[in-house]
């Protein structure tokens, strides 16, 4: 597969370069400390700071600005940004109120993230985000994938309204708590700086369980219809969320970076369907590619329970360079 590439070396500070200039109006590349950074800072806001590895766009810079991220600290390709970039990130962003970090449960990025809390001023709460049912029955071992998104647009118009540290660091577990995902990859992705693909399938195999790093799934089966996809997908989310099945939700159909628009519209018909013959309310709704895997063929679902806090925090405004709307 071929992208656009000078040097292996140079592929994320150009990106960001790029990014930073086509969005100069909402961010700020700061070069010495390799992150991104919203351009106003808001003066007695909490600051909500959030980062890992490149290959997720428009996860984490993309999420940069009003109603969302203070700052985005990207690390290499697939790799958790450093201790250095999140606590210069903090320092930046802190107008005195605290900072809170957004952090997806992987081994790298809490170890990063525990250690650029130290290293940042006082008054830090990390949320960890652990939404995907396919790494086990335990939700402090499952990773943080599409689910990220959500957290972040909740934490980040909560922190905008005005709500203190210690309250922001509650709503976000609970926001946590009642969100589930699952994903699926027609194809792996290429990794254009590694050269490889993540995993190899054949021409009539899919991958089942897929994380946002490239990780092979849990099954690899053989091709099947989208609503068969859907329910296998649909199964597991919809039992685990048990009793907040009555609640109504927020449906997110997530590209992984290689799926066309309409397919992920055809999945968001599909599923809406299963989950509302299941019982849901789907309130809200999302679809588009937010948390990819580089260039993945395939889609993940996420559905979160929502109540009337999370649903004002979610049609708050957002403005920023990949997710806006107005009240």
């Amino acid at each position: 597969m071929k992208s656009f590439l000078n040097h292996p070396d140079t592929v994320l500070s150009e990106s960001l370069r790029g990014f930073s200039a086509a969005h100069a109006d909402l961010v700020v590349h700061i070069g010495d400390g390799n992150f991104i950074q919203r351009r106003t800072l808001k003066s007695g806001k909490v600051a909500v700071v959030s980062g890992g590895g490149s290959g997720h766009e428009p996860l984490h810079c993309g999420f940069v600005g009003l109603g969302m991220l203070d700052a985005a600290c990207p690390g290499y390709m697939f790799t958790s940004p450093t201790p250095d970039q999140i606590a210069k990130a903090a320092l930046a962003t802190d107008t005195g109120a605290g900072t809170i970090f957004i952090v997806k449960n992987y081994a790298g990025d809490i170890m990063n993230f525990d250690i650029g809390a130290e290293m940042a001023p006082a008054g830090v709460r990390q949320i960890i985000v652990n939404d995907d049912l396919a790494t086990g029955p335990e939700k402090e071992n499952r990773r943080g994938t599409a689910g990220t998104l959500v957290v972040q647009k909740i934490i980040g118009a909560a922190a905008e309204h005005g709500l203190p540290l210690d309250q922001l660091f509650i709503l976000g577990q609970k926001v946590n708590q009642a969100t589930r995902s699952m994903g699926v990859a027609l194809e792996g992705s290429f990794n254009p700086v590694a050269k490889r693909k993540s995993f190899p399938l054949l021409a009539h195999e899919i991958e089942f369980g897929v994380g946002i790093h490239g990780e092979p799934g849990i099954a690899r089966v053989t091709m099947k219809s989208a609503q068969d996809i859907a329910v296998d997908l649909c199964a597991p989310i919809l039992a685990d969320l048990g009793s907040d099945i009555q609640k109504p939700a927020l449906l997110f159909i997530n590209g992984l970076g290689g799926t066309p628009l309409g397919d992920l519209y055809l999945m968001y018909n599909t599923v809406r369907q299963i989950c509302e013959a299941a019982g849901v309310t789907i309130a809200r709704s999302l679809v588009g590619s937010y948390v990819t895997s580089l260039n993945m063929t395939g889609c993940s679902i996420t559905l979160t329970a929502m109540d009337e806090e999370l649903m004002q925090f979610w049609d708050a405004p957002v403005v920023t360079p990949a997710l806006r709307w107005r009240a």
